[in-house]
């Protein structure tokens, strides 16, 4: 009879995702992992075939959780401005946070990993195309409603937003809040 799992794969894989995110893929370690997660180096890879493979599986935790939070937050019931501006000023608030930027876990393991690892490239573009669709929707539902003017493509106008939300993960790093409260406003203006 197969002995049942002692833990919860749902918090082993948010601990290692958060190990993974504050130091990046590479300079995780195993002792990383383990202290992170609290599993034993054995159960650890008993349950995933080793860091790459615990690698991907945060990555699709990412795209679960993560991004269907922000998917949410722009399908949401305020006007369609209102809520593209919540998401920019979410990413501000969080790259101004006490605790210091940490930028978005796609962002920086694209700026990492993505030109080389296919997989990693692969489960990084789904979260992007993910959030597209999201800011694709919301820019269609803009327009229809009338609040949202212009001619250009809503798939153009999304990863216009899109850039400016994973840029200012970026800038967040080293710009001051208002510079990037001025990116936010910036963009707000172009839609």
């Amino acid at each position: 009879m197969a002995r049942p799992k002692a833990y919860d794969p749902e918090r082993v894989l948010e601990s290692a995702m958060q190990a993974f995110w504050s130091k990046g893929y590479l300079a995780t370690s195993a002792s990383d992992l383990v202290d992170s997660t609290g599993l034993g180096r054995g159960s650890l890879y008993n349950a995933y075939t080793g860091k790459k493979d615990l690698f991907h599986h945060t990555l699709r935790c990412y795209n679960d959780v993560w991004a269907a939070r922000q998917e949410e937050f722009l399908a949401g019931g305020a006007a369609v401005r209102d809520r593209i501006r919540g998401l920019l000023m979410t990413v501000v608030d969080e790259e101004c946070a006490e605790d210091g930027p940490r930028g978005c876990f796609a962002v920086n393991t694209a700026l990492e990993l993505a030109d080389q690892d296919p997989e990693v490239r692969a489960l990084v573009a789904a979260v992007f195309d993910r959030m597209a669709a999201a800011l694709t929707n919301a820019v269609r539902e803009g327009r229809a409603s009338g609040e949202l003017a212009g001619d250009d493509e809503p798939e153009a106008v999304a990863l216009y937003v899109l850039n400016s939300m994973y840029g200012l993960r970026v800038l967040g790093k080293t710009m001051p809040r208002e510079s990037l409260v001025g990116v936010v406003e910036m963009t707000l203006r172009a839609l």
